[in-house]
């Protein structure tokens, strides 16, 4: 359900890009010709990065945050798997740049996560929280949550014009579930990761430009039965 409204919220906490807590992390290489997709079966291991295109090359298993991929001994990022997610990726070591949304599933080669055509890199990787089942957004035009706003609840949003919202997307409130925007209607262009808290302007989310015209919940497999969202070929 996503609803327009015009006045702004006043109250306001602490921004929602605070430190994210702290995971295990294991990092190992192993050629593929000894190991396949099918034999990581174990609960420990969460992600699978691949140095190269369709789960070939040597292999490197995480299972907690990694802030730099190729001190990990990462030379490329070539395909991913996901075994338990959802995940974070990012453009440049230290969580800097393009944010990539990982889901529980398969990602071939660079196109199957990204359509933004602007980097086929990944330098850093870590897990999202997801906090509850429930999911609630309000994105507002104007920095510190000021000017018209849109509220989406437990609904996903690929295009605000259809819902008669024409403006920019310059801070946000999360009270709930976690939330990836895209720059573009039909979630196209970069993408924007909102875990829950605050998002005073749009340099708190990662965006350049206070543009986000379409928005969908990030899926978790304890909490949503059917798996993660598949896009629209």
């Amino acid at each position: 359900m996503a609803t327009d409204h015009q006045n702004p919220a006043s109250k306001q906490q602490q921004s929602g890009s605070s430190a994210f807590k702290h995971l295990s992390e294991v990092t190992g290489t192993v050629p593929l010709e000894t190991r396949g997709v099918g034999d990581f079966l174990s609960p420990l291991l969460q992600l699978i990065v691949y140095e190269q295109e369709n789960f070939q090359g040597r292999c490197h298993e995480l299972t907690g945050p990694c802030n730099n991929l190729q001190e990990a001994g990462v030379e490329k990022v070539g395909s991913i798997l996901v075994l338990c997610g959802p995940w974070v990726g990012y453009e440049q070591p230290g969580c800097k740049g393009e944010q990539y949304v990982f889901e529980k599933g398969e990602y071939p080669r660079w196109d199957s996560w990204t359509n933004s055509r602007r980097s086929d890199s990944i330098f850093a990787l870590r897990p999202i929280a997801v906090d509850s089942q429930e999911h609630k957004i309000v994105l507002y035009e104007s920095p510190s949550f000021a000017g018209k706003k849109i509220e989406i609840v437990d609904d996903d949003v690929p295009s605000f014009h259809a819902h008669g919202y024409h403006e920019k997307v310059s801070s946000a409130r999360v009270q709930s579930g976690t939330w990836v925007g895209y720059q573009y209607p039909g979630y196209r262009g970069y993408q924007y990761l909102f875990e829950k808290g605050e998002y005073k302007d749009n340099c708190d989310f990662g965006a350049q430009q206070a543009q986000i015209q379409s928005v969908r919940r990030v899926r978790d497999m304890q909490w949503h039965q059917r798996g993660a969202f598949h896009p629209a070929v």
